[in-house]
């Protein structure tokens, strides 16, 4: 049965997003129950292609990342896939309309992660559109729900939450991308001299994407808005639990919100919603 096959696809997509993010599996409990699966698509298709990139390291990662990449192209063409986290990400994109050039730039920013190790502004602004705000696309395409005019007022706003997410994990990963991968995202900084000045341009830019972002929250359906915001205001807490820590010991330690604290910022997120306090 077909069926059954589909459900196991959307429960491996679940189970890999609870996994691998708790703070985006509390947000997607809070969305309308209709967003659940396709959400939880679009994030087991992201994270098992960044998992390529970031970990596979006794294996070919160029040559898995092009065969999940044709993997991908086969699956959206046929309308099925035997791998199921594709199987549930190509009923989402063939169902809700995410276009082709959404994926091609998802790849190209996975792609680059296996040879370029500092970025320019032009491709650090390129990697953030391609890791984040096409991803921010994806998902408001499933918010949406094939309201074109609706969409398109939003995408900008999309694109900014998407560019906040990255660049905040950005920060908080610094020590892991920069020791362990090699890996330095924001353009023209020397982490080995990390300065308050450089720490608070990064945090300026992301300052004002977040206040571009919640614009367009504010603006979604209600069945898709409250679980955004949750994210959102995860987000936003964590960033500020950064910009606390000095320059010099960014570079030390994984700022990171411990699970007893997400239940609590949950529930502030919640009333927040419910009291219109957005």
């Amino acid at each position: 049965m077909k069926q059954l096959f589909d459900d196991v696809s959307y429960a491996c997509s679940k189970l890999t997003t609870k996994a691998y993010s708790t703070s985006f599996s509390l947000g997607i409990r809070f969305l309308g129950k209709k967003l659940h699966d396709p959400i939880y698509a679009i994030y087991g298709f992201v994270r098992f292609a960044d998992e390529i990139v970031d970990t596979f390291h006794d294996y070919n990662k160029k040559e898995l990342l092009e065969e999940f990449r044709n993997e991908t192209r086969m699956a959206i063409e046929r309308k099925i896939s035997i791998n199921p986290i594709l199987n549930s990400f190509q009923f989402v994109v063939n169902n809700y309309g995410i276009t082709e050039d959404l994926i091609k730039r998802f790849f190209e920013s996975m792609e680059s992660d296996l040879n370029v190790t500092e970025h320019s502004r032009a491709s650090y602004e390129q990697y953030i559109l391609g890791s984040a705000e096409v991803v921010g696309l994806m998902c408001l395409r499933v918010f949406t729900e094939s309201n074109d005019e609706l969409y398109n007022e939003l995408k900008p706003a999309a694109m900014k939450l998407g560019s906040a997410f990255q660049k905040v994990n950005f920060l908080r990963d610094i020590n892991a991308d920069y020791k362990i991968l090699g890996r330095t995202y924001f353009p023209g900084v020397n982490f080995d001299r990390f300065s308050s000045r450089e720490k608070e341009q990064i945090q300026d830019d992301i300052e004002n994407d977040f206040v571009q972002a919640l614009t367009g929250i504010k603006k979604l359906p209600p069945n898709a808005r409250r679980g955004v915001y949750l994210a959102y205001y995860y987000y936003r807490k964590l960033f500020l639990k950064i910009k606390k820590i000095p320059a010099e010991n960014v570079m030390q330690v994984r700022i990171r919100i411990p699970d007893y604290k997400k239940l609590s910022l949950m529930f502030q997120s919640v009333l927040r919603h419910q009291f219109d306090m957005l």
